[in-house]
């Protein structure tokens, strides 16, 4: 199954790939079903269900569903018209998405968060409900499985992903050592495998403008998350540190006293800025989902401004590299912290990262794949387990340490030849036995970890 760089790097909206953007998509969808099937209702509903219901709150889950049901979508989304929206809805009752007659639709009653009833097929389930004289005239169940991505029970089922194309491609691999043989046989990079899978379905001009949108929106985020400061929302009171950081680091450049270890400060600012921008609700890329949106920019913005001879011509490397990366992870195990905590998140989004940092410092497709695997291995185990559902702590601050991880694992791989014991398939799969056997508590559901720990004010 093909996966394209644009799935696995979707321009969208915070806080949450998964409690913020899916459900928005998963209204999109739903819409867009009550048309195709000439649904006649005037009354929409929404039952937010499992981590949806618990953290939803906290991740604006409610919020997306109404804006949704509005006809908003997150690679469009305006924030100032989105508050328009909820202050018309909220005084109407009343949505009106486009080519839809207007629906009842009261925020305050239409969206239940059921605490006590979790659907069968995944810990993040939804179902939106259309009505005719209070009666169901249909009703769909939505999944959301991490990083935007929706799927209905029965898609599960026929595992059929929306998302994922099924047309051929030059070069099909399903794992990591098929990706590996093929790149070899071919006498290509892993970039280079994942640029001819991707031209079969678009030209190069339109692959090459994609992805520079991608970076532009990823350095926008660093670059105004520097010039944020404040309180973030949300009630947890935490406060913005990634422009105290930066204008520290700028401060000390040129100390020739300073310790080398102060890089891993650098490389941590970058990440926390995205995170807090994410957490703000703001403009961001899945990467490959919100909740790790800071690992993958941060380890790329290190190596553009602080690696001699960085060559900014490399970024589609280095992002096509993590693509491939991503899309075996997704399509082997999860990147959703409901699913398999938050090795899902971070650790994916370190793996990808540690493999496109070693892309482009020259290292052999044997060494990418060995990048991965040392970052996502010592990332095994990792709960999803976020104060009051806010994407703020221990989230933010775990993208730092993310991005920090897989440049050590990127430079580690260089140091070898590329053979290690653990190969990233069976890493992979190590990865998606953990998360089937992790106490539910501890992926994002806030019923555990440090989400029950935090000493009260």
């Amino acid at each position: 199954m093909f996966l394209s760089i644009f799935e696995v790097f979707k321009i969208g909206i915070g806080p949450s790939s998964s409690h913020t953007m899916g459900p928005m998509v998963a209204a999109e969808r739903f819409l867009r079903a009550l048309k195709n099937n000439n649904i006649n209702a005037t009354h929409l509903r929404c039952s937010l269900h499992g981590s949806l219901a618990f953290t939803g709150k906290g991740h604006h889950t409610d919020q997306a569903v109404i804006l949704g049901l509005d006809g908003f979508i997150p690679s469009e989304f305006n924030p100032g018209l989105a508050k328009q929206a909820e202050a018309r809805i909220g005084a109407q009752k009343t949505v009106r998405p486009k080519g839809h007659p207007p629906y009842r639709f009261d925020p305050a009653t239409d969206v239940v968060f059921d605490y006590d009833r979790i659907l069968q097929d995944h810990a993040n389930g939804m179902i939106l409900y259309a009505l005719k004289d209070d009666a169901i005239v249909y009703e769909q169940i939505y999944y959301s499985i991490g990083g935007g991505f929706v799927q209905t029970p029965q898609e599960m089922a026929a595992d059929i992903d929306p998302t994922a194309r099924k047309q051929k491609v030059l070069y099909p691999f399903r794992t990591a050592n098929e990706m590996l043989a093929m790149a070899n046989a071919s006498d290509m990079t892993i970039a280079e495998l994942k640029q001819a899978n991707e031209t079969i379905h678009m030209s190069a001009g339109e692959l090459n403008k994609g992805i520079q949108q991608i970076w532009e929106v990823m350095t926008e985020c660093i670059d105004t998350g520097f010039e944020e400061s404040g309180i973030l929302p949300g009630g947890l009171n935490t406060r913005r540190r990634a422009k105290a950081i930066h204008d520290e680091l700028q401060a000390e450049r040129g100390n020739n006293m300073a310790a080398p270890h102060i890089i891993n400060d650098w490389i941590a600012a970058y990440a926390i800025s995205v995170n807090e921008q994410n957490a703000a609700g703001a403009r961001v890329v899945t990467a490959p989902t919100n909740g790790a949106a800071g690992v993958i920019p941060a380890t790329l913005r290190y190596y553009l401004d602080h690696v001699p001879e960085a060559d900014t011509n490399k970024v589609a490397e280095f992002l096509l590299t993590a693509a491939a990366i991503g899309a075996l992870i997704k399509s082997n195990a999860s990147i959703s912290g409901a699913e398999v905590g938050c090795q899902g998140e971070v650790g994916s989004a370190s793996a990808m990262a540690a493999a496109g940092l070693c892309a482009v410092l020259g290292g052999t497709n044997e060494q990418i794949e060995n990048a991965a695997e040392i970052a996502l291995e010592h990332h095994l185990g990792m709960t999803c387990d976020p104060i009051k559902g806010l994407v703020q702590a221990p989230c933010i601050e775990r993208n730092g340490m993310g991005a920090i991880k897989a440049v050590s694992a990127a430079s580690l791989s260089l140091r070898g030849d590329g053979k290690h014991l653990v190969s990233l398939d069976s890493c992979i799969e190590t990865m998606r036995q953990t998360g089937l056997d992790m106490n539910s508590k501890y992926k994002e559901t806030s019923l555990g970890g440090l989400a029950v720990n935090l000493p009260a004010c």
